[in-house]
């Protein structure tokens, strides 16, 4: 079986297995699974903590540029952003991460506004008859070849969005139609 490199396959996979161990009944081995992942999570945090420290991160933020300096391949990289944001160590705000969601996940869409809140994201098809695939349910695994969803893009760059209210496209305005008056006919010569 190969490792999952999706964030999202991975923490659903890490749910399956602990689920597995809770339904034997053996509250001591799920205890120590559950202590297990803790530990894990705790270790590769400290080590990517470092790893970002030693880039010359200090406040959270990488000097040179609006993204703290880190390489545009690491931002853009769905894996490398959701451990960063999962450990409190990406170096941009919620609002730019959903924005580089909203460029990656490829489908045209108008942002309407985030609700820190309560997790709620309102957005827009761009243009008329566009598709956004934020509740089409048409998800796919990563790896398939097939897109990915608006909400599983989302879940990589930006968890902290919890949930996708798409809107209606907006009504396209009718084209304006001008009368004007008529060009005097020219003077019949009888």
């Amino acid at each position: 079986m190969s490792a999952p490199t999706d964030a999202r396959q991975a923490g659903q996979r890490v749910d399956e297995v602990l689920d597995r161990i809770s339904g034997s009944g053996d509250r001591e081995a799920c205890a120590a699974a559950e202590e297990l992942v803790r530990v894990l999570m705790d270790f590769y945090g400290a080590g990517l903590a470092r790893i970002v420290e030693r880039l010359g991160v200090t406040g959270g933020v990488l000097p040179g540029g609006p993204a703290g300096g880190l390489p545009a391949e690491l931002l853009d990289d769905e894996l490398v952003a959701s451990l960063l944001t999962l450990h409190d160590l990406h170096p941009e705000d919620v609002h730019t991460r959903i924005a580089r969601a909203l460029d990656h996940a490829g489908d045209p869409v108008e942002l309407l506004g985030f609700d820190e809140s309560t997790g709620v994201l309102r957005l827009r098809p761009a243009a008329a008859g566009s598709g956004c695939g934020c509740s089409s349910g048409a998800g796919s695994a990563a790896g398939s070849g097939a897109p990915r969803t608006v909400e599983d893009t989302l879940a990589a760059f930006a968890p902290e969005v919890t949930r996708v209210e798409l809107e209606a496209a907006a009504a396209p305005q009718p084209a304006l139609l001008q009368i004007s008056a008529r060009p005097p006919a020219p003077a019949r010569v009888p």
